[in-house]
């Protein structure tokens, strides 16, 4: 079980049980100096308890990044939650042909479209189609300095308008500053893909700020 326990509005300290219903294991000093790859294998060989130390060190981009798709801290914490619970369950499925990080936040995505998907129309009004290997993302700077100010409620809104795919994109360019290359791997699709999706939430949220 994952218990939370709250220290501030945007960033939730969380307390890491999963399946144990006997006492945990004395934590080894050692493991916040170990890489992910090491910490996983520790995991899988037994040693529950050093998910706690990848938690500790992801938790915060993971809740950040769910915050900045849903738009509020309730939810987004139960996502990040939800997001955690399934890397531990699915841990022998990291392959380490990524960095962690990256396989987080493919969880995390999948766990906020899966949310998304049960409350977005089939047919999005903002859901553009275009050639996606052919679109200039050059133009994508100047907008930055707007969005990058969270603090701005009508942003914010105007985001959680976007289709799923769009609002990721975004989300994961803008804010987490991952290359196009790994946010096409995050979410499944091309480099050519990732960038269409970017342009089409920048120009829509062109369109929504006005």
């Amino acid at each position: 079980m994952l218990t939370r326990v709250w220290t501030g509005p945007v960033s939730p300290d969380w307390t890491i049980r999963v399946g144990r219903d006997e006492p945990a294991a004395a934590f080894d000093p050692r493991w916040a100096e170990a890489d992910d790859r090491t910490l996983v294998a520790i995991c899988l060989a037994g040693r529950r308890e050093a998910f706690d130390v990848l938690v500790e060190r992801h938790r915060r981009q993971v809740y950040q990044l769910c915050y900045r798709y849903v738009g509020n801290h309730e939810d987004a914490a139960d996502l990040a939650q939800d997001a955690f619970v399934r890397a531990f369950k699915g841990l022998k499925g990291f392959k380490g042909e990524s960095s962690l990080a990256t396989w987080l936040y493919r969880i995390a995505v999948n766990v906020c479209l899966n949310r998304l998907a049960l409350k977005t129309p089939k047919s999005h009004p903002l859901e553009l189609v275009g050639p996606a290997d052919r679109v200039d993302v050059r133009a994508e700077r100047p907008d930055v300095a707007l969005l990058r100010d969270e603090r701005a409620a009508e942003v914010r809104a105007a985001i959680r308008q976007l289709p799923p795919k769009q609002r990721a994109t975004l989300v994961l360019r803008i804010y987490h500053d991952l290359p196009h290359e790994e946010i096409a791997a995050i979410l499944g699709g091309s480099v050519g893909a990732a960038k269409a999706n970017l342009f089409h939430a920048l120009a829509n949220l062109k369109k929504l700020l006005r």
